[in-house]
């Protein structure tokens, strides 16, 4: 089943948030700016969004405040239980009841298209930094949304590029039954074809939920392909790599290749079952000295001292420019509009430790270099969180979908 909304479950939610619009319009007059946080905090996706993602959040929020300690900022969070109604119910209670100018995170993409029309229509604004589906700056752009971090375009590029040169050429891919799963598989699968080798076949699983995926595993080992494409993340591309090791899958000279995979991943997988698995992220740790410090600064926060994925450094990013944003324009005029608030991002620089220079594309897409990088034996690890190594650096106009081929309504062709 796909975890598409319908299109009436969109009006009704439309419906539901007119009857309330009244209320809003008496805070004409109030000068805070509120953040809300919709994530994964208990399923598939917590590890790599979820607290993290909250955290990063925050950091911003506390960063932003030693240098503009006058303009109040509230952070809200909400778990949207990877069910898309649910994460409709929140985003129109925050948009109409609770005063909230950004909408920032949402692991689901299906959520995230419905939210992008939600936010149009109020002209709100939803910024995607774990949402991952690239329909979202496709036939799903929309003025009120852009899209930070990654997508289904850009995380599997390289990977499948860089496989099939080593001749991986024929493909099985396991796949989440719901957008964020086949856009990856589609986006995926494209790139299988264009470097000149062929999809065998495809099995999709029911998500959220599925936890035992041997009778998937045994239908793409039976397949004969020399590759296995994981068109998941989280822990369900975690308990693939796990129980295709235990199936003896790699031993018997088939590839897997996780195409939604985060360093998270390998870190919940560990260096023995993972080393060798290729994966492609806009940051890492342990690229550079702004990195680091992000890192390091982060984990010191996060229980566990987990490092941050490019998901949750990412959510950082994306907040602490939108706050650069109301600043500059001030309070009021950024909570009148979110369409305006796009508007003044675009104008200033983006920049910072996360990614480096990014570009907001007309099409809502923030581009930055991506990193092809693979995970280290355990005999080349120096600490817990050093697990990847760098293979190749992807430069920015050529690290996501060109913009004339994403078929958005906003780009003039």
């Amino acid at each position: 089943m796909h975890h598409q909304p319908t299109r009436r479950a969109v009006l009704a939610g439309g419906a539901a948030a007119a009857t309330t619009l009244i209320a809003p319009r008496a805070r004409a007059q109030d000068d805070t700016i509120r953040i809300g946080v919709l994530t994964d905090m208990a399923g598939t996706y917590s590890a790599l969004t979820g607290p993290g993602s909250v955290l990063a959040a925050r950091m911003a929020v506390e960063d932003f405040a030693k240098t503009h300690p006058h303009i109040k900022v509230e952070l809200l969070q909400a778990d949207l239980q990877l069910k898309p109604d649910v994460a409709l119910a929140i985003a129109g209670d925050w948009f109409d009841s609770k005063g909230v100018d950004l909408l920032t995170d949402v692991p689901l993409s299906s959520a995230a298209i419905a939210i992008g029309e939600m936010a149009k229509a109020k002209d709100k604004l939803a910024i995607y930094t774990g949402a991952a589906s690239a329909q979202l700056t496709g036939p799903h752009c929309g003025p009120n949304h852009l899209h930070w971090v990654y997508d289904t375009w850009a995380t599997p590029h390289a990977v499948v590029q860089a496989t099939v040169q080593e001749g991986g050429k024929s493909w099985f891919f396991l796949t989440a039954d719901y957008t964020f799963g086949h856009s990856l598989a589609n986006d995926s699968g494209a790139f299988v074809k264009a470097a000149g080798g062929t999809v065998l076949g495809e099995a999709a699983y029911p998500f959220p939920g599925t936890m035992d995926f041997s009778a998937y595993i045994v239908r793409a080992k039976a397949s004969g392909a020399n590759v296995i494409g994981l068109a998941n993340g989280g822990e369900d591309s975690v308990n693939c790599i796990k129980q295709a090791a235990e199936f003896g899958i790699i031993k018997g000279g088939q590839r897997v290749v996780g195409l939604g995979l985060l360093v998270i991943d390998i870190a919940s997988i560990g260096l023995q079952s993972a080393q060798g698995v290729l994966l492609s992220e806009p940051y890492y740790w342990d690229l550079n000295d702004g990195t680091r410090e992000f890192g390091r600064r982060f984990a010191a926060r996060m229980t566990g001292g987990a490092m941050p994925d490019s998901a949750q450094a990412g959510e950082y990013s994306a907040v602490a420019h939108y706050l650069k944003a109301v600043a500059k324009m001030g309070v009021a005029k950024a909570k009148a509009s979110g369409r305006a608030v796009i508007a003044e991002m675009k104008e200033i620089p983006v920049q910072d430790q996360i990614f480096g220079k990014s570009t907001i594309r007309a099409d809502g897409r923030v581009i930055h270099p991506m990193y092809l990088f693979e995970a280290k034996k355990p005999s080349e690890s120096k600490e817990k969180w050093d697990l990847l190594k760098l293979l190749r650096t992807i430069p920015a106009d050529q690290a996501f979908r060109p913009l004339d081929e994403g078929h958005c309504p906003m780009v003039r062709s």
